[in-house]
């Protein structure tokens, strides 16, 4: 009987991971990329599948390939977090770089708020009943126990005051950035985790505070309420409330 052999890596698979450990913060920007023969060995794939691999990284933004100077990743500002490939990549990460879920974080702050007052003056009975629905699943889960699945309502919740602006590029850019939402929800839950249950429904009571502003078309209230809930997430994670806004209509 013949020994096993580990399967061959196909190349999603190889561009997956070595973007995911750029994205982890493993390789830091302007820092030279492994070799293509190293990596090569390491994933036990042909220099053209990984170049093809490569590839989707350099298109990305997370890499540059420059003749003489190897292979650089590239600074953060390059990276194309709307990419759809990107939104894949994130989706499966363990951890992600503390600078750039700061970035996510500042811009959620910027935004978010606004799209929920756009949602209060917007919103029909199907999406109070999906905000209402993910809700629900929040309070249901809201335990040490249930922590992913209640990430994921939270999550829902999120992307259904996006998708309440009636907007289609809110829409859209709602659902791309769903795993870039899910994971600074997740990161901030784990260290919520230190506090008491107090703190959770205090939690839980400022997302409803959202839900009921949305619902009774109160968007200036709406917009207020998006802002505490952000403020107790970067609470959760130790950052500073000094980010910078974007400068957003008043309705």
């Amino acid at each position: 009987m013949t020994g096993s052999r580990k399967p061959v890596a196909s190349m999603e698979a190889i561009a997956a991971c070595l973007a995911r450990e750029i994205l982890a913060g493993t390789f830091e920007p302007d820092d030279n990329f492994p070799r293509e023969m190293d990596l090569c060995k390491r994933f036990d794939a042909s220099r053209n599948r990984l170049r093809n691999a490569l590839a989707q990284l350099v298109g990305a933004g997370l890499l540059e390939r420059t003749a003489g100077r190897g292979t650089l990743v590239r600074p953060m500002s390059e990276w194309q977090l709307l990419d759809p490939l990107m939104s894949d990549w994130i989706s499966g990460l363990e951890g992600i770089n503390p600078a750039l879920m700061r970035e996510i974080y500042a811009f959620r702050l910027s935004v978010e708020p606004y799209v929920s007052a756009l949602a209060a003056t917007k919103a029909n009975a199907q999406d109070l009943a999906r905000l209402e629905r993910a809700f629900e699943g929040m309070v249901a889960t809201a335990n040490d126990e249930q922590q992913a699945a209640h990430s994921e309502f939270d999550v829902a919740f999120h992307e259904a005051i996006y998708r309440a602006t009636h907007n289609l590029v809110w829409a859209q850019l709602g659902s791309l950035l769903r795993p870039s939402i899910s994971q600074l929800i997740e990161s901030s839950q784990q260290a919520a985790q230190q506090h008491d249950q107090a703190h959770h429904r205090a939690s839980l009571e400022r997302h409803r505070a959202v839900m009921e502003a949305i619902r009774l078309r109160q968007p200036d209230m709406a917009r207020t309420c998006a802002e505490r809930v952000l403020e107790t997430a970067a609470r959760d994670l130790g950052f500073g409330l000094d980010h910078p806004r974007l400068e957003t209509p008043r309705f």
